[in-house]
């Protein structure tokens, strides 16, 4: 990353609190920095604050305190229109269900957020389609439904939906959560070559220690705060 570059992605006292006559805090003032191009593992125990954090590094939460910075885009103040905007175009998602669209292709999830973010239609939405599933090696499943693949077969189809737009940051919780081992294995293989060759910003939520110790850092929450 040049001087002049921004973080990728970077979370200033971020703070999350549930109200009620009993407040709960799910994080507590948390400062972070992801570089371009940077493998990140979040680990801790359960109700540690892990998918809490992450759903307010990707705007899909708003904190009660503090700020997330996407490139450098102070996005406190940004309208609900906005948020929507930065997280079709700029963030792209990958959760433990993959959450495919069961009446259509694999080919056909893929392209939906092509087409809603309208850069691309028709033709073209379609080829940028079937070429991230070619990358992934899932040509041949391309006109399969999900139910008709295996779960690392429907994960990776997630993560070709999840680079749909071209994204510059990938967020994933718990990704691995429903695989087994080599094939958990294989879905972090991915991630780090997203981050090492092709320089997207990889932040993954994982309860599996071994994996997390592949990423090029580990951050580890405890109660809400980052321990160490």
């Amino acid at each position: 990353m040049s001087e002049a570059s921004p973080p990728a992605l970077e979370a200033r006292a971020l703070t999350r609190e549930l109200p009620g006559p009993v407040p709960v805090t799910l994080v507590r003032g948390i400062d972070l920095t992801i570089a371009p191009g940077e493998f990140v593992a979040i680990t801790g125990p359960s109700g540690s604050g892990k998918s809490s954090l992450l759903y307010l590094l990707g705007l899909l939460d708003r904190p009660t305190a503090g700020t997330v910075l996407l490139s450098g885009e102070d996005t406190i103040g940004s309208s609900p229109d906005r948020l929507a905007d930065l997280r079709l175009a700029r963030i792209g998602f990958v959760f433990q269900f993959h959450f495919l669209l069961p009446e259509f292709s694999c080919l056909a999830n893929v392209e939906i957020p092509i087409r809603k973010l309208g850069r691309l239609g028709g033709t073209a939405a379609r080829r940028r389609a079937s070429d991230l599933l070619e990358q992934l090696e899932l040509g041949e499943h391309r006109q399969k439904l999900p139910e008709q693949l295996s779960g690392g077969q429907r994960q990776r189809v997630a993560i070709a939906r999840a680079l749909a737009n071209d994204p510059p940051l990938i967020l994933a919780d718990e990704p691995t959560g429903n695989l087994d081992s080599r094939t958990a294995a294989l879905v972090f293989d991915i991630f780090r070559d997203l981050a090492h060759t092709q320089g997207r910003s990889v932040v993954v939520v994982t309860h599996d220690a071994a994996l997390a110790r592949t990423a090029d850092r580990r951050i580890h929450l405890v109660d809400g705060r980052i321990e160490g």
